[in-house]
Formats: C-alpha cells, structure tokens, sequence
C-alpha cells in the first residue's frame, strides 16, 4: 500500500483499470475489464458496490465488462455518447452519455470528458466493429477538490499543456506501453506538458507487445525533481 494523503483510495487492477474510494465513499471503476485481464488479481474481479462506471473507448481491453458489471450494480455510466447507447440496447441503464469538453457531476463528484487520440471500436458477437465515438480521457474532481487525469489510450497530444493549465490535475494515469499508446519517451513529453505530482504509469506489461516500462518513464524523466513516478502493480492500493 502506498500512502497519499488525499482521502481517495485507488486499487489498479492492472493495465488500465482501477477501482477508486472517493472521499464521501463512492466507488468508482474505470475502464472495466476484469475478467479476461490476465494482469488483473482473482480476488478482485467482483466488486461488492459500484456507484459509477467510467469508459474511457470502446476497445475490449478496457469494456469488455461493462455489460455484465452494469447490470448487477446498476452504477451511473459516464461514457461518449455512442458508447452509451450501445450500452443502452443491450440492457444497460443509467447510462450518462458526454462527449468531449463537457463536464458532468454525479453524486457531488465531477467528470470533464478530454480528448485522446486514439481509436474506438466495439466488436459484436461476429466480429464486426461497430462505430464507438471518439477515445477520450477524463479529468476527474472528487468532492474535496482532488483532481487526477486518466488519460485513457492515446498518443502524445499538445493540448495536454490545456488540460494541465485548465483543470490542473494532481495526479495523471498516462499510458507507456507503446505499440497501441504511447512509449516512454512520448509519455515522458506528456508528462513535461501536464506538470503533474504524481504520475502512475498505465497499459504496459499486460501483453509481450506492450514494451515500455515505468524505469524507462523514470529515466527520462528524473530531472523533473517536483514530479513522483508511483509505480502500482496490480492489485496494489495508493491511499
């Protein structure tokens, strides 16, 4: 367990999902892929409650789940607006479709929709991809004022330095994998944009294609003195 005093509790459940406490004690799930994540811990692939879904695309490695979780917790679903109607025709309810630059609050706890540059598709029983909206990252604002940025899949994009001077995250998820994201290189520019405290590297390692790695990001980034890499392994919790 890894201590920030912020009165949130993140467990990562490996590439790019993670189970969030927030202050008032809302659990949060981003990006729901448990049950086919080799990355993820056995013992975390039920979850007693959920409160809000959060999708980031429509890739299978980070929704494959969110049919089956939506149905038996029944959360708010805060996902781009094509996701959620998706979501919507195969039994989902309380789904929140956004999309990009727009903000949304639910149960006193904010999401703001960014852009990522990426791709989004959803595969349906044959195969075929159908259309999910654009990728997208969320800046989210818990009920005390904390703000992390996940930035979902995505390639390095100049408007993070808007991201960083509009809503000043604290704490940013940035993917390193490289191959479908960015490396560690690319990632340690995002981080130059972004200024963040604390940085926690995602989508790396789950597969042999996804290379990069957190010593990497650290090496390239180990002149930026103010800045913390927390390198979380599955199943672990920073709180």
């Amino acid at each position: 367990m890894v201590k920030l005093e912020r009165d949130v509790e993140i467990t990562y459940l490996g590439h790019s999902t993670f189970k969030i406490r927030s202050p008032k004690g809302k659990t949060i799930l981003i990006d729901p892929w448990v049950q086919g994540n080799p990355a993820c811990p056995e013992g975390l692939k039920k979850f007693d409650r959920l409160d809000i879904m959060v999708i980031t695309h429509g890739h299978f490695d980070h929704m494959s789940d969110a049919v089956a979780i939506a149905n038996e917790h029944r959360p708010t679903v805060v996902a781009i607006w094509e996701i959620g109607h998706w979501l919507g025709t195969k039994g989902v309810e309380n789904c929140s479709g956004m999309n990009k630059g727009g903000t949304q609050a639910i149960d006193g706890i904010k999401f703001t929709m960014t852009h990522a540059q990426h791709s989004s598709g959803i595969a349906d029983e044959d195969g075929n991809l159908i259309y999910a909206g654009e990728p997208a990252g969320y800046v989210i604002e818990f009920e005390n004022g904390f703000k992390i940025y996940h930035a979902g899949d995505t390639c390095i994009f100049s408007d993070m330095k808007l991201i960083a001077e509009i809503y000043k995250p604290e704490l940013v998820m940035l993917p390193i994998g490289d191959w479908f994201t960015m490396s560690p290189v690319e990632a340690s520019y995002a981080c130059r944009f972004l200024s963040p405290r604390y940085v926690i590297p995602i989508h790396y390692a789950t597969f042999p294609i996804l290379t990069g790695t957190p010593a990497e990001l650290r090496e390239f980034t180990k002149d930026m003195k103010d800045m913390e890499i927390i390198e979380l392994k599955p199943g672990e919790i920073l709180t």
